[in-house]
């Protein structure tokens, strides 16, 4: 329990403290992220693997989010509203429950239309299958429930780094030109209130190597789309 802890803690660090530990570089899709071999992650089936990207289907799942948080760095948000949801699972929650904690951390991303204005974040702690049926509210945060998903996947190591984050996104956009998702990702973001994308944290800053982070494009299928 006390190693548990000590994971929880560092990634809270992490977030609170970014490290000069840069240069996130573009790796293989597929690699399930070693963390999910230590703590829960939400559960999904492999649709298809791609050249620079993967199609994953999530099952419906309960997440916890921030408000929208307004800043010019995506780190910042994340470190912002991180604060917010590790004093959740911590207890600061209507029934003063402590809820394990899981991966990825999430942060929505909704960019802003110039160069200097604050784009707006919403972070989000993926709830434990323990806690989904009910999981307790708390000020400030709010419950997110996701149907059955579609999610077109990009993958990076390092550090998540702002300079580098729109360049990821980016290239899994320009990966899945051509390809029978293009069309559903392009109808499922035209609405003016779609998040752009997602990026998808999971490591302790104490992991140096093998570091997974991912860009997702969350996406709906019609009923008469061909798998």
């Amino acid at each position: 329990m006390a190693a548990f802890d000590l994971f929880k803690l560092s990634f809270f660090l992490n977030l609170l403290n970014f490290s000069l530990w840069a240069g996130n570089k573009a790796g293989p899709v597929g690699i399930f992220p070693p963390t999910c071999n230590r703590i829960e992650c939400p559960s999904y089936d492999v649709v298809q693997t791609g050249n620079g990207f993967e199609i994953r289907r999530y099952n419906s799942s309960m997440w916890v989010s921030t408000q929208p948080i307004d800043d010019i760095s995506l780190v910042g948000a994340t470190r912002t509203g991180f604060r917010q949801l590790f004093a959740y699972i911590q207890g600061n929650n209507e029934n003063h429950q402590k809820i394990e904690m899981t991966a990825p951390v999430i942060t929505e991303v909704k960019p802003s239309d110039g160069p200097f204005c604050a784009s707006s974040f919403v972070v989000s702690f993926y709830v434990p299958k323990k806690n989904q049926e009910n999981p307790p509210s708390s000020k400030g945060l709010h419950v997110q429930k996701w149907g059955l998903t579609y999610v077109a996947v990009r993958q990076f190591s390092g550090f998540v780094v702002d300079e580098d984050v729109g360049e990821e996104a980016a290239a899994l956009y320009a990966s899945l030109q051509g390809t029978v998702w293009s069309e559903a990702i392009d109808k499922s973001h035209a609405g003016e209130n779609t998040t752009d994308y997602i990026v998808a944290q999971y490591n302790s800053p104490f992991e140096f190597r093998n570091r997974v982070n991912e860009i997702w494009l969350t996406f709906d299928i019609e009923e008469d789309f061909a798998l």
